[in-house]
């Protein structure tokens, strides 16, 4: 829509000249939109579980994962169903033995209320962080997905994340991949907008108009290119 983003883009254009090239290239991607196919709905719980399952696998892969859980759960996961499963039914969906474990860990510390995923969004980003990362398996990679997408935080760069860093190698002419410190001393002068500045680096790995989303693509090639809200 005309004008959305414009405040955020514009800032980050006036403090960086690549940035302001990408701007002009490939407009002001949405940071926030989450590429589920509509299956995680509104629950939190469920999205956190789906970016549990896709980490390391294909985007494609995860889905077919994720809905083999909810298909045996006849319907959106909840920690209550997950726990029923247990880890052998779990693995048996397709889930490896670490997986399985970290899945069963956030479904049982959401349970007893040990992380409340609900009342994430009264804290600041790094206690988002040191709450999500008490889960197995949750690194500080995935949280920061959760507060992107679920939470919808605008200053948001996930540093560990070689697409950020290899945008910034090619936009910036570099002779190897920035190291993690380097890309977050570079990222510094985006504060307080570094969600967009990771959307529009993203973009810049594919030709304008093209998907870059990893979930993104996996929908378009599904046939299901369709987004859900956590606003």
């Amino acid at each position: 829509m005309p004008g959305r983003y414009q405040r955020e883009y514009e800032q980050l254009a006036s403090a960086e000249p690549v940035l302001a090239e990408l701007v002009e290239r490939y407009g002001r991607p949405d940071p926030y939109v989450w590429f589920d196919g509509g299956r995680t709905g509104s629950s939190l719980f469920a999205a956190m579980l789906l970016h549990l399952v896709g980490q390391r696998i294909s985007a494609a892969a995860a889905f077919t994962v994720y809905d083999r859980i909810a298909a045996e759960l006849r319907g959106v996961p909840d920690p209550e169903g997950v726990l029923s499963l247990g880890a052998r039914r779990l693995r048996a969906l397709g889930l490896s033995d670490a997986k399985a474990r970290y899945v069963l860990d956030l479904a049982r510390q959401q349970a007893t209320g040990t992380v409340d995923l609900g009342s994430l969004a009264a804290l600041d980003d790094a206690g988002v962080v040191d709450v999500l990362t008490t889960v197995e398996g949750v690194g500080r990679w995935s949280a920061q997905a959760f507060l992107m997408r679920q939470l919808r935080r605008p200053d948001v760069l996930p540093a560990e994340d070689r697409g950020i860093r290899e945008a910034i190698r090619r936009q910036w002419d570099l002779d190897r991949l920035p190291t993690v410190g380097e890309t977050r001393g570079r990222s510094s002068p985006w504060t307080p907008y570094r969600s967009f500045a990771s959307a529009l680096l993203w973009k810049s790995l594919y030709p304008p108009g093209e998907a870059s989303d990893p979930k993104e693509r996996a929908l378009i090639r599904l046939g299901s290119h369709r987004p859900t809200s956590h606003a």
